[in-house]
């Protein structure tokens, strides 16, 4: 794996786990549709200037030169768009009937999902990334939960989550390589934001003020956390195993626990801390040089 594909999914986990505070205190303005809606529509017309600029200084768009690149570009567009809804949906609906501990740990099983998913998919997994995954799913359990275990409403929404993330991530492995990541990027947004919008009016009362009221967490989650760490995920997924970057993807836990320490001065317990160090550990572990060049292989 090239050095700044890994930089591009760790900044990515970074953005993510630092997000959560938006994604919480823009609840208290919003519904869950509306929440995820408009952030989406705010994460694509932020891209819509880049892409212009990009244009520009590279010239003529390849994929109007090449029928199946553009026909790759919308289908993995769409594709991608109706998972993140679906994710982001039941993420924001299932995160107010459980705890942030144990959403952000059964969240991270896309980890334990992707390789598993890769097997039915004919794909070879190396013992360095299930021993990684292994690592990993201890560091997270450190890190999250600190109470009894329990599964509730909540928790299965977050698991159904994690299985819609997992998939997300693999049609980014397949799509990435063909297209061109920010606009990719740019149409699951709009598409996300475009389907949010029949639950929005028939489940919610989407208002104006409180769009106005939210607007700090809204344009945080809408430009960062969608705009950026998104398209970050589909460039720096490129030409990377999905196994490793889910891995690397899992991150956002630990980015989340240590902003909240050292932005919001939450005190970082001892078990807390053990769960970061097994994580990084695990990061490492599936980076580490392999005779075969590839752990994960498309037979």
């Amino acid at each position: 794996m090239k050095i700044k594909n890994g930089i591009m999914l760790v900044l990515t986990a970074f953005i993510w786990g630092t997000a959560f505070v938006a994604q919480s205190v823009g609840m208290d303005y919003l519904g869950p549709f509306t929440f995820n809606g408009v952030r989406s529509l705010i994460g694509g017309a932020a891209l819509l200037p880049c892409i212009w600029l990009f244009q520009k200084g590279n010239g003529k768009d390849p994929e109007k030169r090449s029928g199946g690149a553009r026909k790759d570009l919308i289908a993995g567009g769409i594709a991608c768009g109706f998972l993140l809804f679906a994710a982001s949906s039941l993420q924001q609906i299932g995160i107010q009937y459980t705890t942030a501990g144990k959403a952000g740990f059964i969240t991270a099983f896309y980890i334990v999902i992707v390789p598993v998913l890769g097997i039915f998919l004919h794909k070879k997994i190396g013992w360095k990334v299930w021993g990684a995954v292994t690592i990993a799913l201890a560091g997270l359990y450190f890190l999250c939960i600190t109470e009894k275990v329990a599964m509730g409403k909540g928790d299965i929404l977050i698991f159904l989550c994690a299985l819609v993330f997992s998939i997300h991530i693999l049609v980014i492995d397949y799509f990435s390589p063909k297209v061109d990541g920010v606009k990719m990027s740019c149409i699951q947004f709009f598409v996300c934001g475009i389907v949010s919008l029949p639950p929005m009016f028939f489940k919610e009362t989407p208002k104006i003020g409180a769009m106005v009221e939210g607007w700090a967490p809204l344009l945080y989650a809408g430009v960062l956390s969608c705009g950026v760490a998104y398209t970050l995920q589909i460039i720096g997924q490129k030409n990377v195993n999905p196994a490793v970057a889910s891995l690397i993807l899992s991150l956002e836990s630990c980015f989340s626990v240590l902003a909240g320490w050292m932005v919001l001065g939450e005190k970082l317990s001892v078990r807390e801390s053990v769960g970061c160090v097994l994580m990084f550990a695990a990061i490492i572990l599936a980076q580490l040089p392999d005779r075969k060049k590839e752990v994960l292989q498309y037979e």
